[in-house]
């Protein structure tokens, strides 16, 4: 199959599921999609079982290894999905909560990093399953940061505290590309630490370098494009301006070493606060906002399937089956105290929501960011179980979590008027 022949199938299993979707299961459109995909998955297997002279799961199989996801989604779509979150967050919202963002997405990220990691090295030693405590390390990385596509989607569902909302969403937003980082640090200690390849300053410089590097090139790439596009009023054009802006930032810190998340994060709350007030009329304002929310459907759409799809490609057994079975409680209860102990040490100086830890730990899902990383590990005797428990804790995230999220809010009372938080 060409590339052409690849993105047509999915566009059109994407509009042919969420029709599905629509009409019989009504659910949450990402989610209905994972859970159609999912059955589908499950159809093939059977299929494949019950007349495996057809060939038709290595025929599946074989077209999905085709797509390198770790590709398609960290170089592909992971940087417009990105801007187009970003570009609809009110900045000030994020600013009235910057150190509960700020702490969450660092020290909150590192707590669950090494809860996790801890966590999942002894059940797997428990189980007599080989897994280092550098790739217990691996995991605790890649799956400890929130995924702001999967969060951004279900907040449009579910009605909280306006800054709680805010919250949730730029913690999502941050801790993803600060995530990356941490998990570029964990793999090069992984792969090379042992042989004294990597050390403290290393790291710290890797970090330093990366976090505060993109944001610095996402800023000066977002003021650039403000410039251009205060100059002129015409919407097709700006358009094109901010699909540049999101792209060539994204290659521009990829091949610099910088974080690229993070790089148009910034880009996109720049341009869509600063430069939607002051570079855009209100017929440009509206075409961006609406190209940017159509893009983000889209290739919710294709990512939401390919998650449902990709289970094909994760091999199981039983002892996978275990490790991803307890990984699932590790997670959630990694991420409570990584929520709970920022929260209750600023809670000291503010005041927050009813209920706030709660429906951040319950709303920090997890999505194909996750799936990608794992994906991406170099083929050790170790990626498997850290792929089983990272999709397992994704879907688990996204079809569990996602449907319970407005119960979980109705089951604390409800939400809170705006000046509640």
């Amino acid at each position: 199959m060409t590339l052409f022949d690849i993105v047509a199938l999915l566009v059109g299993l994407s509009a042919a599921f969420g029709y599905i979707n629509h009409m019989v299961l009504r659910l949450p459109h990402a989610i209905g999609l994972v859970v159609i995909a999912l059955a589908a998955s499950g159809v093939i297997v059977a299929a494949d079982f019950a007349a495996p002279s057809y060939g038709i799961g290595e025929l599946v199989t074989g077209t999905l290894e085709r797509i390198d996801f770790y590709e398609t989604v960290m170089h592909g779509m992971l940087s417009l999905l990105l801007f187009a979150g970003a570009v609809h967050v009110d900045i000030g919202e994020l600013a009235a909560r910057k150190w509960a963002i700020a702490l969450m997405a660092t020290v909150g990220v590192a707590i669950s990093t090494l809860i996790v990691a801890t966590c999942i090295w002894l059940a797997a030693g428990v189980m007599e399953i080989a897994l280092p405590f550098t790739w217990a390390l691996v995991f605790g990385a890649l799956i400890s940061p929130t995924d702001p596509v999967a969060v951004l989607g279900i907040l449009k569902t579910v009605k909280v505290p306006r800054l709680l909302e805010a919250k949730i969403a730029g913690e999502s937003l941050f801790n993803d590309g600060v995530g990356v980082v941490v998990f570029t640090i964990m793999v090069a200690i992984a792969t090379g630490g042992a042989q004294g390849q990597i050390g403290a300053y290393e790291v710290l410089e890797l970090f330093v370098v990366e976090a505060l590097g993109g944001a610095a090139l996402g800023m000066a790439a977002g003021y650039f494009a403000f410039l251009a596009m205060r100059r002129i009023d015409e919407h097709n054009l700006e358009v094109l301006i901010t699909l540049a802006l999101v792209l060539c930032t994204y290659a521009v810190a990829t091949h610099a070493h910088l974080s690229g998340p993070i790089a148009v994060v910034i880009a996109g709350l720049f341009i869509g606060n600063h430069g939607a007030r002051f570079a855009m009329s209100d017929a440009t304002r509206r075409h961006v906002f609406q190209f940017w929310e159509l893009s983000d459907e889209l290739l919710n759409s294709v990512l939401f399937l390919l998650i449902g799809l990709e289970v094909l490609v994760v091999g199981i057994s039983v002892e996978l089956a275990m490790i991803a079975a307890v990984a699932i409680p590790i997670v959630l209860a990694a991420r409570l105290i990584s929520v709970a102990v920022p929260i209750s040490l600023l809670s000291l100086r503010q005041t927050y929501s009813r209920g706030a830890i709660a429906i951040l730990t319950w709303g920090g899902l997890r999505g194909g960011i996750s799936v990608a990383l794992a994906l991406s590990l170099p083929a050790t005797a170790y990626k498997p179980a850290i792929l089983a428990a990272t999709y397992a804790v994704v879907v688990f995230s996204i079809i569990v979590q996602g449907l319970t999220m407005k119960a979980v809010v109705k089951g604390l009372g409800g939400p809170l008027d705006a000046g509640d938080e």
